[in-house]
């Protein structure tokens, strides 16, 4: 069973919704993110990097770099630009992207259910990305960021999520990369029973995006029930702000690669070498994308290949059958030499949102090879979490992104 509860929002006056809703603050490089706080002062991104605020030389960690972010946040409320609903509630979220609909319900998890099991996730964290926000929810006693959650179908759901959305939404805008935005509340009591209860049942919910900010808002909760030994487990340091979307709702786009030299190989030598585990032919199309698992573009030598890995050489392994896994262990270690492909910096990763063209201009334009991925499937998410393993780096790219601001969670 899952303990999804509802709660009371932080959340923006109606007026200001579509300014103040951000992409999440891991996307924007500290100058860009200063550039879009300066083009709209109401960002949210002022508040997730409050380094935008400060001097380019500040250091961005600096404690009082995040007390101004409180600061900046409590001033909002006192103006009125950010409201808090009174009683507890559940939100439904959708976002619209190129005709594909999604709809979330906003709501606090546990963070037992993280410990438990109950909550899986697929994916590593690294202690140093997690420290910044940590020191972001404990300095603002706030959740910004909601956890992006997905769970398999559930029927009442479904059904209790088109009955919410024949009403009014409460947030209904397009923001500047041509996504739709809307969100209802959900605030009567027997509907918020029958969410609360269908939750109950569902004994496996998975972390699809933002495993750092799940640690970092899990390990501020234990912080304050070692300083506060007394909890009884109701205090809202106890629950981890998220969205809930139902497996199907969700569309996971492709992850390339691109790397920058041949390992000392010449194109010649390359492609002998790949055609040991690969097949290996001129593609049809330019860009060629992948129309299968187990298949790969590659673009060398302003050429286009359509790669497919010979049978004998996949596993049956949950992880290891994983078209990243392929790539990496077939490929990308053993001719050219990347063994860690999160830390070396010969290799970047480049979400499908970019499409292809993207990785064409970068191997004109200093790289030497790209490789196209066919996208990785929930399933296969869902399949590697419940074995208990891990997905290498760089496997899913959820699209769209779910925006910071519209929901914050008081933890204080």
């Amino acid at each position: 069973m899952s303990d999804i509860r509802p709660f009371c929002a932080v959340r923006p006056n109606e007026t200001f919704a579509s300014k103040i809703a951000a992409l999440p603050y891991d996307v924007y490089t500290r100058k860009e993110a200063k550039k879009e706080v300066e083009k709209n002062p109401l960002s949210f991104l002022k508040i997730d990097r409050p380094e935008t605020m400060f001097p380019d030389e500040m250091d961005m960690y600096a404690p009082k770099v995040y007390q101004k972010a409180r600061k900046v946040l409590e001033e909002m409320i006192e103006k009125g630009e950010f409201i808090q609903d009174e009683t507890p509630c559940y939100y439904l979220y959708e976002l619209t992207r190129n005709g594909h609909r999604q709809t979330g319900i906003v709501a606090c998890a546990s963070i037992d259910d993280y410990f438990n099991g109950t909550i899986k996730k697929h994916e590593n964290t690294r202690e140093e990305k997690e420290q910044d926000r940590i020191r972001h929810v404990d300095t603002l006693d706030t959740q910004t960021g909601p956890i992006f959650l997905a769970y398999r179908l559930d029927a009442v759901l479904k059904e209790i999520i088109e009955e919410t959305k024949r009403k009014t939404p409460v947030y209904d805008f397009i923001s500047e990369d041509k996504i739709t935005h809307r969100v209802w509340v959900i605030d009567e009591s027997e509907m918020m029973e029958r969410i609360q209860q269908c939750f109950v049942k569902i004994n496996k919910i998975y972390i699809a995006d933002g495993h750092h900010r799940a640690a970092s808002a899990i390990k501020v909760g234990c912080k304050r029930r070692k300083e506060h030994p007394g909890y009884t487990g109701e205090e809202e340091f106890n629950y981890f702000l998220c969205t809930l979307f139902a497996e199907e709702e969700l569309e996971i786009l492709d992850y390339n690669r691109v790397v920058k030299d041949l390992n000392g190989l010449s194109e010649i030598e390359f492609l002998e070498k790949i055609k040991e585990s690969f097949e290996v032919e001129e593609a049809e199309e330019s860009p060629y994308a992948p129309k299968q698992k187990k298949e790969f573009g590659m673009y060398l030598g302003k050429k286009w290949y359509k790669l497919q890995i010979k049978k004998e050489q996949v596993s049956d392994d949950v992880v290891e059958s994983l078209d990243v896994s392929i790539l990496q262990n077939k490929l990308l270690k053993p001719i050219l030499g990347i063994k860690e492909p999160g830390k070396d910096n010969r290799i970047i990763f480049v979400g499908g949102i970019r499409g292809l063209k993207e990785l064409e201009h970068c191997v004109e334009n200093g790289f030497q090879v790209a490789f196209s991925m066919y996208p990785t499937s929930m399933q296969e998410l869902f399949s590697v979490a419940d074995a208990g393993r891990l997905m290498p780096p760089k496997s899913t790219w959820f699209e769209p992104k779910l925006r910071s601001g519209l929901f914050l969670h008081k933890i204080g």
